[in-house]
């Protein structure tokens, strides 16, 4: 369990709206109390709309935290913290653009308090992991940061602007962030939510950045660091009750060149030693950052490493509201030079007010006292520092209801207030650690179900309206102390959580457990509300649009809505004759007992995995039902037979017998078959499968949908769910509307034309040439040794193919001579420029290089117009460039022999034509092509431009073979 930690909650809520108390808990038994509970069907009621108001950290936390955050050097780290007020916060465009190594090193090192910003979520980037694109890849590289996060031990927040793909000039991405106002205005809210005292940009804003998302992010903080202090900026801000807050430094990095580890000294102010080394984490700060930085796996940072010694990285100070800090040679020592950032020093943030409250700066010394006491008696023995951190809260809590008291300005009082009640929880987290108190809320099995851990797939890691459950909250007392438990509570909306205990043991002891259960009903008119674990942002149209929709502003800027079931317990130090040595007799807290301390954790099932592996997840809320129509894009050309086939999977989340009737909402004159299909589902987990047919009424070039509706109990279900997780990483759920985009393509297939398709990273390029009628064959790449190539005329090598896969280079000799007896291959884009190029893998010398063309409505010329590419099976024309998504294309050829024809040319806006995008030789009797243009964005995306040019690159060099 994690102690509650409200600072910068903007989920601020009273008891009244928290859920269930409990003050009366069972004492420690090995039986478990069960309930009988009767299954309810999903029913429905069109009710005033109820609103959830989760408690406690907005932070999402790993159920299982490191092993550097427990124990002895978890109390270490966190007494650091709490000796401090510093707090810093970074700014980023993508996941990865992060300085791991000085955020670890400003967290762990030193004990500020940090936070990331990273404007976006990284969704316009490549997978290097599989097919997954778009919204679904935010979501999973969101995750793969907070596992990042974790280790740099700092809080994360996002802008709603979205990656859009690559941009080359800060220009193109306000153009396509709508200006500055959007991603200005949430960047501005996070500073005035977290307040923080140095705010640093991870690039300088210039040309130097590289990524005009880079070059955006550093202007933007810029000037977030004056309108966060003006309260005529973003007023909507101010009116919600936020204050306006001016940081007291602004730092740009990449000064001296992205990862220089040396820097002419009128470049920077500040040069930090990540290399350090931290006996708590056994490493260096920046190995201890490279560790978390591994999680981004989709990125292709897995294989990184750092050899140990000094690493050092540089940040130029750009603007001030101190006096100068700077050394004869204008640099600073640390960031925070010139700051006060001990805790007396929080007294000065009252200025002439502080005579209103008399006492406050010896208080705050006395109690700085005392956690310096702590720390250094946690050195012997962790319990010892409990005596210190006792009296240390104890002191905060009778200064935070002083001062809330006081009349003192608003804006002063609240920020002070601020600060003593992040001690207040970081005193708790102390306290906790230094006692190993830890805590547990876990689903209960079901009646009946025996001891045994459950497998995922029968594991309740989501429940719906209409189910009831039981959670089990444990509560260990691992000091030597007796402790008393006041209250135990459920943090649920409203009237779902109720307690069933009906004994009150109150006194805990030492290495003992107190046990507290709950029955949670969620209402079956909860539906109507939507209380369902899901991202609170969304696009319509993820290839085209810039912004994402905010659904839920009361979780604006978190990475996700926090998990929806949280326990709290409420627990004292029982204090007794025998007692007071083991305290420390020279502590005294005034009165018998000890302050309040409460511990928090959300609700988790467990579960053993495919390979016998316990594993915990977070209890989610989702829809009774998810409803997936596959597949999500259909490409119908429009020759041939106009029938098309629409799957649609349904699985209930419900458990019993249920009903449901399901059709699709299809353009209007268009046919379908069935007209509908009653469903009957008989437990839960259970999916059905329903063909239809549909009969479009017209094949003209253009665009449809097609939604799938499951009707059940009067609800209607339209839209899926899926689990986004790995084995290194927390889980979330990503929706998807049960709908099929259209794309009815004029396109010529040429007949029997026998394709062989090997898979690199993964793409959806496959998919979309089966669904226009080409007969395609996957061809793993460990057995490309022994494939009888001959019976295929050409063969594909997806993206990143030479990236990913170690068996086509070894068999890359096999494909040139496919190649030379009379084949066609066709090659896509690598990113592993210096491997590609060393491997000689195309038949003649060519340089593959990172040029790209980001501008996806970027002129396309037709070098080679007579080339019988362009007119065969399908006549290809400048139009056929027209709407095209997020780019044109990436990783172009720069230099190639003689032998190599190019057949296209495109730039973005000011620079010199690339024609390394497309080309084409003759090799022995057959035809190698390569090409770094981005069909597997446009193919999946149903342009028709690009389908038709695609079929024509795979049928190049057939057409006199077949005889047409």
């Amino acid at each position: 369990m994690a102690p509650v930690r409200e600072k910068n909650n903007p989920l601020s809520m009273t008891d009244d709206d928290r859920g269930a108390w409990h003050q009366r808990v069972r004492p420690s038994s090995p039986q478990f109390f069960l309930v009988l509970f009767p299954i309810l069907l999903l029913t429905v009621a069109w009710v005033a709309q109820l609103t959830p108001k989760p408690v406690g950290s907005t932070e999402p936390r790993f159920v299982d935290p490191l092993p550097q955050d427990t124990g002895a050097a978890g109390l270490q780290e966190t007494l650091l913290r709490l000796g401090t007020t510093a707090r810093l916060m970074q700014t980023v465009a993508h996941p990865d653009d992060e300085d791991g190594g000085m955020l670890t090193l400003e967290s762990r090192g030193k004990g500020a308090t940090v936070l990331l910003l990273t404007l976006n979520r990284g969704e316009g980037g490549q997978n290097k992991l599989g097919s997954n694109l778009f919204d679904v890849l935010g979501v999973l590289r969101t995750l793969e940061l907070l596992g990042a996060d974790r280790y740099y031990g700092v809080e994360q927040r996002f802008t709603r602007v979205a990656d859009f793909g690559f941009s080359k000039n800060a220009g193109e991405t306000f153009q396509k962030w709508q200006g500055h106002d959007i991603a200005l205005g949430d960047m501005v809210r996070v500073i005035r939510t977290f307040r923080p005292d140095v705010l640093v940009a991870r690039f300088s804003g210039t040309d130097r950045d590289g990524h005009g998302h880079h070059q955006a992010s550093s202007i933007l903080t810029h000037e977030a660091f004056r309108a966060a202090a003006d309260p005529n900026r973003f007023p909507d801000q101010i009116t919600e009750g936020l204050l306006p807050w001016q940081a007291r430094k602004l730092y740009i990095g990449n000064v001296c060149g992205f990862g220089a580890q040396t820097c002419p000294a009128e470049n920077y102010t500040v040069k930090l030693n990540t290399g350090e080394q931290d006996s708590r984490l056994g490493m260096s700060y920046a190995q201890f950052a490279l560790e978390g930085l591994r999680h981004q796996l989709s990125q292709g940072v897995g294989g990184f490493s750092i050899d140990p010694g000094p690493r050092y990285t540089y940040y130029k100070l750009v603007d001030s509201v101190l006096p100068p800090a700077t050394d004869k040679d204008g640099h600073e020592q640390d960031f925070f030079d010139g700051i006060d950032k001990s805790l007396p020093g929080l007294a000065s943030r009252l200025g002439a007010e502080e005579s209103k409250l008399p006492g406050l700066r010896p208080e705050l010394v006395d109690i700085a006292n005392h956690v310096q006491d702590a720390s250094q008696r946690s050195q012997k023995e962790t319990n010892d520092a409990a005596g210190p951190l006792l009296v240390a809260l104890q002191k905060l809590d009778a200064l935070t209801s002083r001062l809330h008291s006081i009349d003192i300005s608003s804006p002063s009082k609240n920020d002070l207030l601020e600060r003593l009640r992040e001690k207040q929880q970081q005193v708790q987290e102390a306290l906790n650690l230094a006692m190993q108190i830890s805590g547990e809320a876990t689903v209960a099995p079901p009646q009946g179900g025996g001891t045994a851990l459950p497998k995922e797939e029968d594991a309740l890691t989501v429940v719906s309206p209409g189910q009831k459950f039981l959670v089990r909250v444990r509560f260990h007392n691992g000091s030597k102390y007796k402790l008393v438990v006041d209250r135990v509570r459920l943090d649920a909306p409203q009237g779902w959580a109720k307690q069933v205990d009906e004994e009150a043991v109150l006194v805990v002891a030492p290495s003992k457990d107190q046990y507290a259960n709950f029955v949670v009903h969620i209402p079956a008119d909860a539906a109507d509300a939507r209380p369902y674990t899901r991202p609170y942002w969304h696009r319509s149209d993820p290839e085209t649009e810039s912004i994402n929709t905010i659904d839920d502003e009361r979780y604006v800027t978190l990475p996700f809505p926090p998990p929806p079931f949280h326990a709290t317990v409420q627990y004292h130090t029982h204090r007794s004759a025998l007692d007071l040595s083991v305290f420390g007799g020279a502590h005294k807290l005034g009165g018998s007992d000890g302050p309040e301390t409460e511990i928090s954790s959300p609700v988790v099932l467990s579960f053993v995995d495919d390979e016998g592996v316990e594993r915990r997840r977070p209890l989610a809320i989702v829809p009774a039902f998810s409803v997936m129509l596959e597949p999500g894009q259909q490409v119908i050309p429009t020759e041939g037979d106009a029938e098309c086939r629409v799957r649609v999977g349904v699985s209930s989340n419900l458990s019993g017998a249920v009903k449901g009737t399901l059709h699709l909402e299809v353009p209007t004159g268009w046919g379908v078959e069935p007209a509908k299909v009653a469903l009957e589902f008989g437990k839960r987990g259970e999916k059905q499968e329903v063909e239809f047919k549909t009969f479009p009424s017209s094949l003209k070039e253009g665009r449809a949908s097609i939604r799938a509706v499951l009707d059940s109990g009067g609800v209607n279900y339209s839209e899926g769910y899926s689990l986004v997780t790995r084995e290194d990483l927390d889980s979330f759920y990503y929706y998807q509307p049960a709908l099929q985009r259209i794309s009815i393509v004029d396109v010529r297939v040429p007949k029997n034309l026998k394709v062989g398709y090997i898979m690199g990273a993964g793409d959806d390029i496959p998919t979309v040439l089966r669904q226009i009628g080409m007969k395609v064959t996957l061809i793993p790449a460990d057995r490309l040794a022994s494939e009888d190539l001959s019976q295929y005329q050409t063969i594909v090598l997806g993206i990143r193919a030479y990236d990913t896969q170690k068996d086509l280079a070894a068999n890359n000799k096999k494909l040139l001579d496919f190649v030379y007896g009379g084949g066609t291959l066709v090659g896509q884009y690598n990113t592993g420029v210096a491997d590609f190029n060393k491997g000689k893998f195309t038949p003649y010398p060519a340089q593959l290089s990172r040029a790209r063309v980001s501008v996806e409505e970027a002129p396309v010329e037709i070098l080679a117009p007579e080339d019988e590419v362009f007119h065969y099976p399908n006549q290809i024309t400048e139009h056929d460039f027209d709407g095209w998504v997020q780019e044109r294309g990436l990783y172009f050829m720069d230099q190639w022999d003689n032998s190599f024809k190019p057949l296209l040319a495109c730039h973005d806006p000011g620079e010199s034509p690339q024609k390394g995008g497309l080309l084409q030789a003759q090799y022995g009797k057959g035809t190698y092509i390569y090409t770094g243009y981005a069909f597997f964005r446009q193919l999946p995306a149903g342009v028709p431009g690009a389908i038709r040019l695609y079929v024509n690159l795979l049928s190049a060099g057939h057409k006199q073979k077949r005889g047409q």
